[in-house]
């Protein structure tokens, strides 16, 4: 492995299996750094294609989205660093396609539980083909004031505390990433800061191990020490030895080898990390400590004394002249996400929906404040929950008993009705249910099934203001304004519609009042006197009946009443109702198979 330095300012990596955060922190380091681009150039989502928004500083960018590592790699030909947050399950094989590109240098693992024998072919693969694999089990790894992976060194206050915006004079690795955000900061506090940190991982078979960064980092002018945090378990340390031994390494490097408390247990121990398990004397921290001592390596007696090994080696190296201290600067302001801000309280923003009749924020949806729960666990129906989310409160049993008559009463009136018609035809044609639907509800209006508004609105208004029967329809008819609610193409003053005498029977049995009904009665009986079709057909009866629901209930204020006529309360049960109906004629033509249909010439009156 050996070579230099794997990053630069104008690094770019692309991130397999989209995650949010990670990808905005590593957007967050570049605005901190001065990038002038971004340093993730594409997304890979197997199967998705299009755009993720993010944010790069102030201004709202968009990554491209590819559906497969070979296309992001032709897309993106300068990105070389492939940062691979796939699942254990897929990590290998991802990886490994990643490493066959011949854009890719650097592969870097994060999931934990990768198969032993899938990371041998990984790292196999790589020595051969000279690249580079982090993990997996790992952070990743960061240079200074250039490019970070991933959630390395983790938020953005903790980058600023560790000065990780701009390069310092150390390289650093470690096989945990956790103890990395430590030792970011240890560094930071005693030298100059981090010039290159990696987190090789703490599975047993790490992609790159401790020697090959060291060794790497020998090679990098600017890096001028090194620091090594390793850990019992595995024998990764002893090659470091052995390069020191060699005389391979010519700077400083400071190392502790964490887990000396495990002779402190009486039987073998298995630490956080797979690899992090003891296997005999050689594999103990003791015995790593002792043998990079020996080798040339600065060692302190404990962990709490590698602040001080640190800085009294790069205060050493200052006064030799090696180091140049760094110039400090001030990082920009990241801005902050309006959600966090707005959690903080430190600014406030206005919504774009106002919403009073249900809440999913809870543990479970509520119905105007009524739990999921206690509508199941209460038996309510179709109606209580209609009285709910339409009216906003809970209505008496006869009423939501009534809306649900109602429904089951309007579901459907035949396939020649012209809802039913335009849904069969469009159903016929191959459309879909919700095409075939709307198809239907789209004839629903003042000709059909949409005049119990109407009916209820004209009702009202002549029954408040004292109207006989006779001056109310003849004040209609002087207007030229058909009286809604009366009337029916087929039945007749001796042929009653059966839905409106069940409407009729049950308000008679429930109702504590029904003026409203007996007035649209009175008025059938005085347009049945001019014609025999004009009977108060179902629009009619379910507009007074309403009325009488709302005002007899005692639950509705006058203006209430008003503005559920008004907004078009009545009209919305038609369209509920019918939807049942509509969806069974597209189910029905569907299940039958039922051709193209085309309207016969024989019943068109062709003319001039």
């Amino acid at each position: 492995m050996a070579s230099g330095q794997l990053f630069s300012r104008n690094t770019q990596a692309l991130f397999y299996n989209y995650k949010q955060l990670p990808i905005q922190r590593m957007l967050d380091f570049d605005f901190l750094c001065g990038r002038e681009t971004p340093s993730v150039a594409g997304i890979v989502n197997p199967g998705a294609e299009g755009f993720q928004k993010l944010f790069f500083g102030q201004e709202e960018i968009a990554i491209p989205v590819h559906s497969s590592i070979e296309a992001a790699c032709s897309a993106h030909p300068t990105a070389d660093v492939f940062i691979n947050f796939a699942s254990f399950r897929s990590a290998a094989a991802s990886s490994m396609s990643a490493l066959k590109q011949p854009t890719i240098k650097v592969v870097a693992i994060i999931a934990e539980g990768v198969p032993e024998s899938d990371t041998k072919q990984l790292i196999a693969y790589a020595r051969t083909n000279n690249k580079v694999v982090i993990g997996p089990a790992t952070v990743g790894g960061i240079q200074a004031g250039a490019f970070k992976i991933g959630d390395t060194a983790g938020t953005i206050d903790n980058i600023i505390q560790c000065k990780l915006y701009r390069p310092g004079s150390v390289g650093f690795v470690s096989k945990s990433g956790g103890m990395s955000n430590e030792l970011y900061n240890t560094i930071a506090r005693v030298t100059d800061g981090i010039y290159e940190g990696i987190a090789i991982g703490g599975d047993v078979f790490p992609g790159s191990t401790l020697s090959d960064h060291i060794l790497r980092f020998n090679n990098i002018p600017q890096v001028k020490m090194m620091v090594v945090l390793g850990e019992l378990g595995g024998r990764d340390e002893y090659s470091l030895v052995e390069a020191l031994k060699q005389g391979k390494v010519h700077k400083p490097v400071v190392a502790w080898v964490s887990g000396t408390c495990a002779r402190l247990f009486k039987s073998e121990v298995q630490f956080g990390h797979a690899g992090a398990k003891s296997g005999g004397e050689l594999e103990s921290a003791q015995a790593k400590n002792q043998a990079l001592r020996e080798a040339g390596a600065v060692v302190p007696t404990s962990y709490e004394a590698l602040e001080g090994a640190i800085k009294e080696t790069f205060d050493k190296l200052v006064e030799e002249g090696k180091i140049t201290p760094v110039t400090e600067v001030t990082p920009p302001p990241i801005p902050e996400d309006l959600n966090s801000a707005i959690k903080s309280g430190k600014v406030r923003a206005p919504t774009h929906i106002i919403s009073t009749i249900s809440d999913d924020r809870g543990e479970e949806p509520c119905y105007a404040g009524v739990p999921m729960s206690t509508i199941v666990e209460k038996g309510f129906g179709v109606g209580d929950v209609i009285s709910l989310l339409w009216f906003k409160r809970s209505l008496p049993r006869y009423c939501t008993q009534f809306i649900e008559i109602c429904i089951m009463l309007c579901a459907d009136h035949g396939p020649c009705v012209s809802g039913a018609h335009n849904t069969i035809v469009t159903a016929r044609a191959g459309k879909d249910l919700v095409s075939s639907l709307v198809s239907g509800l789209l004839t629903i209006g003042p000709r059909f099934g949409g005049a119990i508004d109407d009916a209820a609105r004209y009702f009202k208004d002549a029954y408040d203001r004292g109207l006989s029967p006779y001056e109310f329809v003849e004040s209609m008819k002087k207007k030229g304004i058909r009286v809604p609610g009366i009337g029916h193409r087929i039945k007749r003053g001796d042929n009653r519609d059966k839905r409106v005498e069940l409407l009729q029977q049950y308000a008679h049995t429930h109702f504590p009042s029904v003026k409203y009904m007996e007035y649209a009665v009175q008025v059938e009986t005085y347009t049945l006197s001019k014609a025999n079709n004009l009977v108060l057909n179902v629009d009619g009866a379910i507009g007074s009946l309403f009325l009488d629901l709302l005002a007899g209930s005692g639950m509705f204020s006058k203006q209430e009443i008003d503005e559920i006529v008004e907004i078009g309360y009545l009209n919305g049960l038609f369209v509920l109702a019918r939807s049942i109906g509509l969806i069974g004629h597209t189910f029905d033509q569907k299940r039958l198979k039922q051709p193209l249909y085309r309207h016969p010439w024989e019943d068109v009156l062709y003319t001039k």
